[in-house]
């Protein structure tokens, strides 16, 4: 698995104080467009970040102990303070993908759905950007792994797609792209 870590750290509480609010200010077309595809590159990059290293830490691929050390930016900012994923053992990474552990379907999905909902700000054309960022970094993290990812990781994605049409559907948008 080769993993490729040069982005940038990706925060929630970063990217949100980037972003207008559309009920204080009106933004330009120009703006709207930098939003989007900003919302897009971030909610990329986090789907393709949590999905390697839940990847990495259900299959313990040993080529991931030497990159570690790059993900810890990442780690730091989902609030992982543990050991070095690395030299877990098998019973502390099972509990990190277990049903309540911070790299679970649950937890993972929750942060992921929030980014994307969170930045999108109630914009349908938001809402969009960060759904296709998210497919797009899961179909990244599948190249990277070298096909399939690991059950985890399809139901995280699963998970985090029904939550993000569930706030869609809610927002009043229908999760069917209208140019299709």
């Amino acid at each position: 698995m080769n993993i490729n870590t040069n982005m940038p750290s990706i925060s929630t509480n970063q990217a949100s104080g980037a972003i207008k609010s559309n009920f204080t200010e009106k933004i330009s077309k120009e703006e709207a467009s930098e939003i989007k595809e900003k919302i897009n590159q971030q909610s990329h990059e986090m789907m393709l970040s949590s999905t390697v290293i839940q990847s990495a830490i259900a299959g313990k691929k040993d080529d991931f102990a030497s990159q570690y050390k790059e993900f810890q930016s990442f780690l730091s900012d989902v609030g992982y303070e543990g050991k070095p994923i690395a030299e877990l053992s098998q019973d502390e990474a099972s509990e990190l993908v277990s049903e309540d552990g911070l790299f679970g379907i649950k937890q993972t999905s929750q942060r992921i759905a929030d980014f994307v909902i969170n930045g999108a700000g109630g914009d349908e054309d938001r809402f969009r950007a960060g759904r296709e960022g998210m497919l797009l970094g899961f179909k990244q993290a599948e190249e990277m792994w070298g096909g399939k990812l690991p059950e985890i990781s399809q139901k995280t994605m699963q998970a985090t797609i029904e939550m993000v049409d569930k706030a869609m559907h809610e927002a009043g948008f229908s999760i069917l792209d209208k140019e299709a």
